[in-house]
């Protein structure tokens, strides 16, 4: 993707931007319409039938006061009657009819606009996460496109309505008196002059009420998971995010009172507006009516008319009010569906059907910030690289990751410009290697790489011989499998996180895969045995209870390459020799890349790369390193050697 993209989107003012109607704004959006066109085109024709048929009320009282009275016509009274209970039965039918259509419109439209741009997040890169926020995610995908589906239903009906019924009460207008019409329509650019200021208005106040209630959204999201609330009450923080919601929550509820004013104040100048009108014509024509112009059943009808054509008007004046309002909420979603999605499948990507799991980096570098850009321009790259997932930054000053075994402390020396630099090793298929190092010396970074969370921003990682920028995802997604220090578990049973993995899965499959993770015992203990609920995020279950369930799930999969951060020094004894024992059969007959923090994984790896400062300084069996008396030898002397392999 071009860094000007990406650039720009971390760096936007939901405050300062405000994107113009353009036509090729118009044209996107009519083309999620598209899809509806004949039921749209059915609707239209319904809402045109509705409201002639609305016009024909006056007409009968015109009558009933011409012709029915005077000529003590019993008949047609009758008949006028029925007609006037009559039409607005039918109308109130086929108006059903018609919601109907509106809805099954803007629910389609809805259901085609949220999918596409969840579809769309879920390509997106891993930075992509770390740099947005989830409830501004949840604002986008709930408020924002409901907010667009209004756009199309509510506005463009209203559009079709108004102007069908502003014609044909004109029409009959004119025929009725063309004098009191003239005088009538003359009052019209009274309607249209406050309707631009007002449209621009109300435009960035609903821009800002959004941008508000993405971010309560924001705050609910953050404070209110088991892992925020939990946090908060450790520190006794409820106090403070109380307050801290009150003043957001203040925002949205002083922004929603400023737009009920604005509309009220607009509402209130139209109604005055139409207040003189009518006025005027009571007056000019009550005078034709004292003159025998016309008969008094005229007048009736004709007043019933104006009610009719200055409601058209006021709704029409306030369409391009509503209508600039209703497509901020487009603008919104697009911002999202125009970001470049940062790894993709080229074209022609290769899917490999059988992976014998030989791994190379070639003098791969990666950076987070200004000097990673600088060495993708070089190499003549077009990616910019990513920002690492949250906790995990590996930028100068940052840890990787709690690493209590590792402990030594990484030299002194100015900070780092890249988190990567000039790596380069072989894992050949069926190997064990084992990454070693202080904590932040780029062993995630290196683990994040392989799988094509992020790219490289110079060299070349190979799969098989082939650059994985050459693989399809599908290939990386299933011949890669990867335990991360902290397991993460949907809020779901624990059979429906297992076949995660793999979702045609038996039974029998499942119980082996937690027999070999050491995991099945406790889980048949349970009441609900697999069909248990995790909680969220797993917080029902313990660590290392979490973390064999992950093991459980990627021996499920069974990957030909294993990418693992076996972690387990804040685990009791009894759950880390369990978690021990079941790594064994993971990685057995795999290739494996090992974030070691145990000396029983560093002396069976068959390759123990030492990462230091972003670099790789050295590498071999234990044996080598310790003969070449480096940090490896001081880190064993300092950490290991007291530690029974």
């Amino acid at each position: 993707m071009a860094h000007g993209n990406w650039s720009a989107f971390l760096r936007y003012d939901e405050t300062k931007g405000k994107p113009k109607i353009t036509r090729s704004l118009l044209r996107r959006v009519a083309s999620y319409a598209r899809p509806y066109l004949p039921r749209a085109a059915l609707m239209l024709l319904i809402i045109a039938f509705t409201s002639v048929l609305g016009l024909a009320p006056p007409l009968l009282y015109r009558d009933l006061i011409d012709n029915a009275i005077p000529n003590r016509d019993l008949t047609r009274l009758n008949w006028l009657a029925l007609g006037m209970i009559a039409i607005p039965i039918v109308s109130g039918l086929i108006s059903v009819w018609q919601r109907f259509l509106s809805a099954s419109v803007g629910e389609g439209i809805i259901y085609d606009l949220r999918q596409e741009l969840y579809t769309h997040m879920q390509r997106q890169s891993l930075r992509f996460f770390t740099n947005t926020k989830t409830g501004e995610l949840m604002s986008r995908l709930n408020n924002d496109v409901i907010g667009a589906q209004n756009a199309v239903t509510g506005t463009l009906v209203n559009i079709v309505t108004n102007v069908i019924g502003l014609i044909s009460t004109l029409a009959i207008m004119i025929s009725l008196e063309w004098r009191l019409t003239i005088l009538a329509v003359a009052i019209f650019p009274l309607f249209l002059l406050p309707t631009r200021r007002v449209g621009v208005i109300l435009r960035d106040i609903a821009r800002k009420a959004m941008e508000y209630n993405a971010n309560m959204n924001t705050l609910m999201n953050e404070t209110l998971n088991v892992n925020g609330a939990l946090l908060v009450k450790l520190f006794g923080r409820q106090a403070d995010e109380v307050q801290r919601f009150g003043q957001i929550n203040a925002n949205v509820r002083a922004i929603g009172i400023r737009r009920a004013l604005v509309g009220r104040w607009f509402f209130l100048g139209l109604g005055i507006v139409g207040s003189i009108g009518s006025a005027l014509v009571f007056w000019w024509g009550g005078r034709l009516a004292l003159q025998g112009a016309f008969t008094v059943g005229t007048i009736v009808a004709f007043v019933n008319y104006l009610g009719q054509l200055y409601g058209p008007i006021s709704a029409l004046a306030n369409v391009r009010v509503e209508f600039e309002t209703a497509m901020v909420s487009f603008e919104r979603v697009f911002e999202y569906l125009d970001l470049p999605v940062e790894i993709a499948d080229r074209p022609g990507a290769v899917t490999l059907p059988q992976v014998a799991g030989h791994v190379q980096f070639s003098h791969v570098s990666f950076g987070y910030g200004a000097a990673g850009l600088a060495l993708a321009a070089q190499a003549g790259e077009s990616e910019e690289p990513a920002a690492p997932p949250a906790g995990r930054d590996e930028r100068p000053g940052d840890a990787e990751e709690s690493d209590p075994v590792i402990s030594a402390p990484a030299p002194t020396l100015a900070p780092r410009l890249l988190a990567l630099d000039d790596i380069s090793f072989e894992i050949k298929p069926g190997q064990l290697v084992a990454l070693v190092g202080p904590s932040g010396a780029g062993k995630t970074t290196v683990t994040y790489l392989l799988p094509r969370l992020y790219d490289c921003t110079a060299g070349q990682i190979t799969l098989d011989g082939h650059d994985l920028r050459d693989l399809s995802g599908a290939t990386l997604a299933h011949t890669i499998g990867m335990v991360t220090q902290e397991s993460y578990l949907f809020h779901d049973t624990v059979r429906a996180n297992l076949l995660y993995a793999r979702p045609d899965a038996t039974q029998t499959e499942l119980e082996t895969a937690c027999r070999a993770a050491n995991i099945h015992d406790f889980i048949a203990s349970l009441r609900d045995g697999y069909d248990t609920i995790v909680g969220e995020r797993g917080y029902r279950f313990s660590g290392g209870e979490k973390q064999r369930l992950a093991i459980a799930r990627v021996l499920l999969k069974n990957p030909t390459v294993l990418i693992l951060d076996e972690a387990t020094s804040h685990l009791d004894s009894h759950s880390e020799a369990l978690i021990q024992d079941a790594l064994q059969p993971l990685m057995q007959g795999r290739t494996s890349l090992v974030i070691a923090h145990r000396l029983s994984t560093i002396l069976a790896a068959d390759l123990i790369l030492v990462m230091n400062q972003g670099r790789l300084v050295e590498q071999g069996t234990h044996a080598e390193l310790l003969a070449q008396d480096g940090l490896y030898a001081s880190l064993y002397e300092t950490q290991f050697r007291q530690e029974p392999a």
